[in-house]
């Protein structure tokens, strides 16, 4: 009776998660086609249609295929992204109000793009591919140097140690930056801020080639790595009583919420709290276990940056705003709720 109580249960939990993924997909779908509608010149539903089954004129199709279509997909890509890697962290760190942002990897990744834009022509061939990789080493660095101050002999990574010391380093980063950019031309700086306010400025495929193999390769060894999760987000102790390598798990899943979050600063920008905000609306959708909040975290986060980015396009026309600022007028008072309601 208990197992058939508990089978009951388990079939109740996915049958709720597979009906929120699949709203959300449907909610992602529509989204894509009103972004596709959406922008300073507008195309109808007839005309998306027609140009996408190739009877569109030449000016739809550049429109469509060459500026919109790259900047939705890299909209969705990079809340996926972002959202996962912020899921990983919370459940590291057993923290909700932990995120890429407030654990100073996007201000690592920063850094490393600041670097490349003083010392690198952003026009040279191949620039686009080594923005991602410098922007992963960037993070990678800023991970590592928070592990060193979070972990402590025979105790292990500290969560809360690691909290302290991400808001430590990434004040500390962002300093460094403030002072890069007097060094920049008016040219440079411009392009800078730009990309910190979360302007997703990649509008064509390179771009998209560029973020895709990370997300790929990276998203399916965390879905993979789900129950581990679980395991951690539980604690140390129970985690080694059930079997979890507590140390080689923790830093493999960092690192994965590293590639994840660096890649995605290095094409989106310093989008923040899609990263905090994803991973609690879909534990409130599909509850803690970790092979439905990843991937419902996944939807969500792709969710809140295509409709950020669509609204930033079309709410003040022709000027657009940064889809990261989007994001932020709904995360920073999410954040402060979130801040006093916990313990």
């Amino acid at each position: 009776m208990n197992t058939t109580s508990i089978s009951a249960v388990e079939q109740r939990r996915i049958k709720r998660a597979l009906i929120v993924m699949t709203v959300l997909f449907a909610l992602i779908a529509v989204s894509f086609i009103i972004s596709m509608n959406t922008g300073v010149i507008r195309l109808s539903p007839l005309d998306v249609f027609r140009t996408l089954f190739g009877a569109g004129t030449a000016k739809q199709e550049l429109i469509l295929f060459d500026f919109r279509l790259p900047r939705i997909i890299i909209s969705l890509l990079i809340g996926a992204g972002f959202a996962v890697s912020g899921c990983i962290i919370q459940g590291l760190s057993r923290n909700p109000l932990a995120d890429p942002g407030l654990l100073g990897i996007n201000a690592g990744a920063g850094l490393a793009v600041i670097l490349f834009i003083i010392y690198y022509p952003t026009t040279e061939k191949g620039s686009i591919y080594m923005m991602p990789l410098l922007a992963l080493l960037g993070a990678a660095l800023a991970a590592l140097l928070i592990y060193m101050l979070s972990y402590k002999k025979n105790r292990g990574l500290l969560p809360n140690r690691m909290i302290l010391a991400g808001i430590a380093v990434a004040a500390g980063i962002n300093a460094v930056m403030q002072i890069l950019t007097l060094r920049i031309s008016p040219e440079k700086y411009q392009y800078f801020a730009v990309w910190m306010a979360g302007s997703i400025w990649g509008t064509n495929w390179k771009f998209v080639l560029a973020l895709v193999p990370w997300i790929l390769v990276i998203l399916p060894f965390v879905l993979y790595k789900a129950k581990v999760l679980n395991a951690l987000h539980l604690g140390d102790q129970l985690a080694i009583g059930l079997g979890a390598r507590v140390n080689k798990e923790r830093a493999w899943l960092l690192i994965a919420a590293v590639g994840l979050a660096g890649s995605c600063v290095a094409v989106g920008g310093g989008i923040g709290f899609v990263g905090l905000i994803s991973p609690h609306l879909a534990r409130r959708l599909v509850g803690p276990h970790h092979q439905f909040l990843l991937p419902a975290s996944a939807f969500v986060g792709a969710l809140l940056v295509i409709v950020s980015d669509t609204i930033g396009r079309s709410a003040f026309q022709p000027n657009e705003i940064p889809a990261g600022i989007v994001v932020a007028v709904v995360g920073a008072p999410y954040f402060l709720y979130l801040l006093s309601k916990s313990k």
